[in-house]
């Protein structure tokens, strides 16, 4: 029975993972069918997502990677699906809202950086490249506004993303791809980007 024990950690890891991106995208999912109402307007819509990703990457983060790591069973890593390990608190993130963005509900929130590791998570639009840079400069407030996409209204929020842990750090200055190599703790390293229909095709 012994032997099993770092296998149902695991399993029950990854049971909690999967229960907490469930919960996740029916939340997010349900605010973003309710957006044309006047009782949730954008912005505030906007802060209710943030909030639940931010609390589930903090979730994962604590009750997911650091207990899997204390217990000597897995690592977080960059190349989990290849490798024994579970995803960074960041790849948790990016992997959740790949799966949000595969409903048919024109809604999408993802990390993005103005110095990403890969450059498919860099900015797609001058409003996103204008927030990144705003939060950077200044955290305390969302970048938030009405764009057009793909034929469509939408409304985006950028939110900063700050390097929580040493870990973050650790892999951003480190990475041979990495185009910045001076993060601290503390420090913006990128933003999340929520995108809500308004008006969409």
């Amino acid at each position: 029975m012994s032997d099993n024990k770092p296998l149902l950690w695991v399993l029950g890891g990854g049971a909690f993972a999967f229960v907490a991106v469930t919960a996740y995208w029916i939340f997010a999912l349900t605010l973003a069918n309710h957006m044309k109402s006047d009782l949730v307007p954008p912005d505030k819509a906007s802060s209710y997502i943030h909030a639940l990703i931010e609390a589930n990457r903090k979730n994962y983060t604590e009750n997911v990677v650091n207990k899997l790591h204390a217990a000597g069973i897995a690592e977080a890593i960059e190349h989990w699906k290849d490798e024994r390990g579970v995803p960074l608190p960041a790849q948790f993130l990016l992997e959740t809202g790949r799966l949000v963005a595969q409903k048919d509900l024109k809604f999408s929130f993802r990390l993005a950086s103005l110095t990403p590791i890969y450059a498919w998570n860099g900015a797609n639009t001058d409003f996103e490249r204008r927030g990144l840079d705003a939060v950077a400069k200044d955290p305390e407030k969302p970048f938030q506004g009405f764009v057009k996409l793909e034929g469509g209204r939408f409304y985006q929020s950028i939110y900063p993303d700050y390097a929580v842990n040493q870990s973050c750090v650790t892999c951003h200055n480190q990475h041979p791809n990495s185009p910045r190599r001076d993060f601290k703790v503390g420090d913006v390293m990128g933003g999340i980007i929520i995108t809500l229909p308004i008006d969409a095709p």
